[in-house]
């Protein structure tokens, strides 16, 4: 397992959340989600401008093992997705914490953000 990225939070379905500092969130899933799946190969991204839930199904990646729902991580509006994955899905397994975002929420409720798992406690539940 790699090393987590510390400037992150961590939900318990395995998406990260990183706080771009201008009120939105960039959303992805974890070096063990995309090691667990194997290749991917599809991702369905949710639509800019849809309002998601903490917790709510947005999205789909697609390996040559699986298919996995993605969770949002925390409630708000879809105000980007990455244009990148379309064209090439395998980004996530080559780069998850960097060019393999997934989409970027407006944050409407910093508690969400807060709550979700700091990397360590992430790490712990792995085990």
């Amino acid at each position: 397992m790699s090393l987590l990225p510390d400037d992150r939070r961590y939900a318990k379905s395995h998406e990260w959340a990183l706080d771009n500092g201008d009120g939105t969130i960039s959303v992805g899933i974890t070096d063990h989600a995309q090691e667990l799946l194997g290749d991917v190969v599809f991702v369905e991204l949710p639509a800019v401008g849809r309002i998601v839930a903490a917790g709510g199904e947005c999205a789909l990646v697609e390996s040559v093992k699986a298919a996995s729902d993605i969770y949002s991580p925390i409630s708000g509006e879809i105000l980007a997705v990455n244009p990148v994955i379309a064209e090439s899905p395998e980004v996530i397994n080559q780069d998850p914490y960097g060019a393999g975002w997934l989409f970027r929420v407006r944050l409407v409720n910093p508690g969400e953000f807060q709550a979700l798992m700091d990397g360590d406690t992430y790490l712990t539940g792995l085990d």
